[in-house]
């Protein structure tokens, strides 16, 4: 079968990269085209469009580029139409994707979402949307079964796929000695610093997280850094700072650190499951934060917090984005601090509520079944 998937930023790659191995694996005659990256065409598919073109965050950074959104969703559509795939599958990326879901659905297209888009958070009409577009909603964070059943919609959840990820990296990846050599830093204990995978997250962002640098002497701090942004981005971020950027190797990073300042997003569940005590750090331009907090719903930012319903890791956001506040909350996660052994049980709690590994494995396998489902009835009613 035909499958095309739309997957627009760096999370979206990793997840998609996983589903279309098992894709692959549950319908080996699998053809599959996509908008994502070098992850999921890694993984099989033919990659039409990279989510370095397509990233923006914040609503003022979408409001610049709304000319070339509009030309690439003309770009998407005509691309879906020549591929004519059995089935269209969206990972997150809602205010693309869902316009992609209203005309797929009205041209005839089944759709299914793989990931929910984060209704739940802010604009919650748009849930009008997916029961009206989309077939099939396949979820990955168990709080979000409450929230569509509110609105009547039947959502799938096969666990969390980031628990595949990690869990494979973490038993390939050497010991933290070995680990460290391989890329090339000395004995000193590490800090991580995650600022984003977006320009204009890591402008906001880094600065803050650098002031911190002359308090913590003893320890070398590590930029996980992207390489679908530019080494200059760093270089000029950093100034005359002694910076070590080390790109694509966040995992290896975080197998090492004793501590971690994390951009809210996926990030800082990957922190968490590889156990690095965190800080979350969320800085934007000031009309897209006062957007934020008029239109935002939810008590948390980042994803740990979220999923435990309640505090497990610090969030400094904006204003409390600062110098003294993150050498009070990093002091108190690092080894000997007062909160790490607290952060870490909190931790382990995540990990209870998310479930066994495999989620890409059972979605695949959904999708695969679901598919041939209404394949065989001629229909594009759901096979439930």
């Amino acid at each position: 079968m035909r499958y095309f998937i739309i997957a627009g930023e760096k999370s979206g790659d990793l997840h998609g990269a996983n589903l279309v191995r098992e894709l692959i694996k549950a319908d080996p005659a699998a053809e599959v085209e996509c908008w994502g990256g070098d992850l999921m065409e890694a993984s099989g598919a033919k990659l039409l469009m990279h989510y370095k073109n397509t990233a923006y965050m914040g609503f003022v950074e979408v409001l610049k580029n709304l000319r070339g959104i509009r030309k690439n969703i003309s770009l998407c559509k005509s691309q879906i139409i020549s591929s004519g795939p059995d089935l269209l599958i969206l990972i997150d990326y809602p205010g693309f994707n869902l316009r992609i879901a209203e005309w797929a659905k009205k041209s005839g297209f089944r759709v299914f979402y793989y990931i929910s888009p984060k209704l739940w958070a802010w604009n919650e009409k748009r849930v009008k949307k997916v029961k009206k577009y989309v077939d099939r909603m396949y979820i990955i964070f168990p709080f979000e079964e409450t929230f569509y059943d509110k609105h009547n919609i039947r959502a799938i959840y096969c666990g969390n796929p980031l628990l595949d990820e990690t869990e494979v990296k973490l038993t390939s990846l050497p010991d933290k000695d070995k680990c460290k050599r391989s890329l090339g830093l000395d004995d000193r204990p590490v800090i991580a610093l995650l600022a984003g995978s977006r320009k204009s997250e890591v402008k906001h962002i880094l600065p803050k997280m650098l002031e911190v640098i002359p308090d913590f002497k003893d320890y070398r701090f590590i930029v996980a850094g992207v390489k679908n942004l530019p080494e200059t981005l760093y270089s000029d971020v950093a100034g005359s700072l002694d910076l070590q950027v080390i790109r694509d190797r966040t995992y290896e990073i975080l197998h090492i650190s004793d501590a971690a300042l994390v951009a809210s997003g996926t990030a800082t569940l990957e922190t968490a499951l590889f156990d690095v005590p965190q800080v979350v750090c969320f800085r934007g331009d000031l009309l897209s934060m006062l957007i934020a907090w008029m239109v935002i719903r939810v008590k948390y930012i980042s994803l740990v917090n979220l999923i435990a319903g309640e505090e497990i890791v610090k969030e400094l956001v904006q204003y409390s984005l600062n110098r003294r506040n993150l050498v009070r909350e990093l002091s108190s996660i690092l080894p000997g601090g007062p909160g790490r052994r607290k952060m870490l049980d909190g931790y382990n709690k995540v990990k209870k509520i998310l479930g066994p590994s495999g989620a890409s494995s059972r979605a695949a396998e959904d999708i695969v079944k679901t598919l041939s489902g209404f394949m065989r009835a001629g229909n594009d009613q759901s096979v439930d």
